[in-house]
């Protein structure tokens, strides 16, 4: 039997020795979410890659090299979907082992603007607009010009949401209060899926419909990466489902939701992600119209009260 000097000695002794332990634990905690975010840039890098071998082999204008270049533009738009999966994983796991950092915060976005903004910028031009329109032309130059901008209205909401996240009080006049349920502005993971989506549902060339359909729809296309820029530096509300899942019973009903989404997707994925990924592009502007109307019966009842 050990007396109570010895026993409180060994006791701190043992403590000091485990102390070191933990705090390689703790430390090794916090690179988790990074290897998850350098897997998301690791995808950007390759959706890029593909995007430009698919546009090679769009030069060589054979049978063979169409094939091939559909196999691309598909590859690449897949990568973005996975860099999806990790863009939202690192962020979880981020929250739930408390190891968010700011260097972390930081580190997302630069992966984000590279997967999320530069490779479906690229992905699209290439599959899309690019190659529907004569190089030199008026229109092929404003494809260039409607990507870089995708990519600009990208780097923005970014860095808005960064500035948001950080001083969460109204920083001026007019700008709208950062609620963690939603998001200000349709977030760049989600204008880019709905492009990989697409992409994805119709890997085969633009430029093989013909040269008005492919017109056309390089046209449609242009007003699509238009209209998600601007739906980025908007002011619409977007759900994060930042609180989805945290109660016990809203944890399994989430389960059973992932599993069913999952195995939907592993049988139909080209038409369950462009179905779910319009949905959430759509609800933020069906949401902006339904407060419109709610709000217009109240001010119509205090004009006829005045």
């Amino acid at each position: 039997m050990m007396s109570g000097v010895p026993r409180l000695q060994f006791e701190q002794k043992r403590a000091e020795k485990q102390q070191p332990e933990r705090r390689g634990i703790k430390k090794g905690l916090y690179l988790i979410p990074s290897l998850f975010t350098t897997a998301n840039i690791l995808m950007g890098f390759f959706a890029i890659t593909w995007s430009l071998r698919g546009f090679q082999m769009l030069a060589l204008a054979t049978p063979e090299a169409m094939v091939r270049a559909a196999q691309f533009f598909d590859g690449a738009a897949m990568f973005i979907g996975w860099a999806f999966v990790f863009d939202t994983l690192d962020g979880r796991i981020a929250r739930m082992t408390k190891t968010t950092t700011e260097i972390g915060v930081q580190f997302d976005s630069i992966a984000d603007v590279v997967t999320f903004g530069i490779a479906p910028a690229m992905l699209v031009y290439t599959w899309g607009y690019g190659s529907a329109f004569r190089e030199g032309t008026d229109l092929h130059n404003f494809g260039w010009v409607l990507s870089f901008m995708f990519l600009m209205c990208g780097a923005f909401r970014l860095a808005r949401f960064n500035v948001q996240a950080t001083r969460p009080r109204v920083l001026a006049e007019g700008t709208p209060k950062v609620d963690k349920k939603s998001f200000v502005g349709l977030p760049i993971p989600a204008a880019a899926a709905l492009i990989a989506a697409i992409v994805h549902f119709a890997p085969k060339p633009v430029v093989q419909y013909g040269a008005e359909r492919a017109q056309l729809y390089g046209a449609l296309l242009m007003g699509l990466v238009a209209t998600l820029g601007a739906l980025m530096v908007s002011t619409l509300r977007y759900s994060s489902f930042k609180s989805a899942g945290t109660t016990r019973r809203s944890t399994r009903m989430m389960i059973l939701l992932i599993g069913a989404v999952a195995t939907l997707i592993w049988f139909y994925s080209r038409y369950v992600l462009l179905a779910i990924v319009t949905a959430y592009v759509l609800h933020g502007i069906l949401f902006r119209i339904g407060s419109f109307f709610r709000r217009r019966p109240e001010k119509t009842a205090a004009v006829q009260e005045g």
